[in-house]
Formats: C-alpha cells, sequence, structure tokens
C-alpha cells in the first residue's frame, strides 16, 4: 500500500509540475485529452487546482467541465461515424438493447447522469451510446458539460471543505461502492423522470 501511495505521489508531482505554469488552460487541456478517451486523473488535476488558489475554484470547474465536453466530440465522432459495431463488442447485447432504449426514451438525462459521476463509471461507453444514438451534438455537449459542473463542484466544496486530501478518500469510495452509488443515482433518476411525467400529466388535465 505504502508503494502504491508512493507512486501516486509521484505521479501527481509531476503532472502538477508540468500543469502549474499553465494555469487553468492546464485543467482546460487535461479535460480535454481525458474526455477524448486519454484517461487522466481528472479529480486529482481540478483537486489539486483548487487546493492551490481558493479563489479561482468556479473557474477551474468551468475549464474542466467545458474542455470535458470538447474532449468527448472524439468519441461523438467516432460513434457517429459507425460506432455501433464498436460499442456492441465492448457491451452485451442485452446491455446494448437497453441503452439503446434509455437514449431513444431519455436521450439528454440518459447521458448527463453518467457525467456526473467519477470513475470507476465507464462514461465513454455512455457517451458512445449516445452519439450511436444520433443524440444531436448540441444537446451532447450541454448534457456532458452540466454533468461536469455538477462532479466538478462537489469536488471542489469538498476541497475547499475539507482539503485535496478528500480526492482520494471519495475516490476510494466510489471504487469500494460504485454499484450502490450507481444504483443511488438510477432511482434518483427514475424518482425524478416519474415526478416530471406526474406533474406533466397534471398540467395537462387542469387545461383540459
Amino acid at each position: 500500500m505504502k508503494i502504491i501511495k508512493h507512486i501516486i505521489a509521484r505521479y501527481t508531482g509531476f503532472l502538477w509540475h508540468i500543469l502549474q505554469p499553465l494555469g487553468a488552460w492546464g485543467v482546460f487541456a487535461v479535460a480535454t485529452l481525458d474526455g477524448a478517451a486519454v484517461g487522466l486523473p481528472m479529480d486529482v488535476v481540478v483537486g489539486g487546482y483548487v487546493a492551490q488558489n481558493h479563489g479561482r475554484w468556479l473557474l477551474y470547474v468551468l475549464m474542466a467541465a467545458s474542455g470535458s465536453a470538447i474532449g468527448s466530440l472524439v468519441i461523438y465522432a467516432i460513434g457517429y461515424a459507425g460506432g455501433e459495431e464498436l460499442l456492441r463488442k465492448r457491451v452485451s447485447a442485452a446491455r446494448f438493447e437497453k441503452m439503446h432504449d434509455a437514449f431513444e426514451k431519455h436521450p439528454f438525462w440518459s447521458l448527463m447522469f453518467p457525467a456526473m459521476l467519477p470513475p470507476p463509471t465507464p462514461f465513454k461507453i455512455f457517451a458512445l451510446g449516445a452519439a450511436v444514438a444520433e443524440m444531436s451534438v448540441s444537446h451532447f455537449l450541454l448534457a456532458i458539460f452540466l454533468g461536469r459542473m455538477v462532479r466538478f463542484l462537489t469536488l471542489a466544496f469538498l476541497v475547499l471543505r475539507f482539503g485535496p486530501g478528500i480526492v482520494n478518500v471519495v475516490g476510494a469510495f466510489f471504487s469500494h461502492h460504485f454499484h450502490w452509488v450507481l444504483i443511488a443515482a438510477v432511482v434518483a433518476l427514475v424518482v425524478y423522470l416519474f415526478a416530471k411525467h406526474m406533474k406533466r400529466r397534471s398540467h395537462l388535465a387542469v387545461v383540459e
């Protein structure tokens, strides 16, 4: 465990040494690369920037969310150009059908909710699924941007409140309890959509 912590600390220090001179653009660059499927420790980067400069936390959150959305256009291009076969290779037939149905019925929320969750959420699978379902580019970008905003706003608040060490604590929690977190997110989405549906029905009944 000590060796792993040492490696992570060295890697984080190396990454921070490269990014620090870039300022907020460093957050944007890493987020863009991460969104384009490179796979970089976004929570560590955003948490590190916020911890170093509390006064610019909102800027870092905005840059991270924007970069993540823009970088995901690479995934969108792959999926839109014929990524169904690629997606079918990565998920089971049953899961593919469920994902396809979700994007047919609630495309925006089916992408925004996964964008809110940190690793090990397989977010890029959902982004690819949205592209295969031919989700509009504007909705694709907005869903990812808003989802990432929620994720990084929460992260920034935790870092401001508890310090940068909270990033590792949250990461370990999600890694060990990912299925429960995912179930809670799905339940929250279902409750929200049901409440929205009932409100719409109530409104239509009043109009009639």
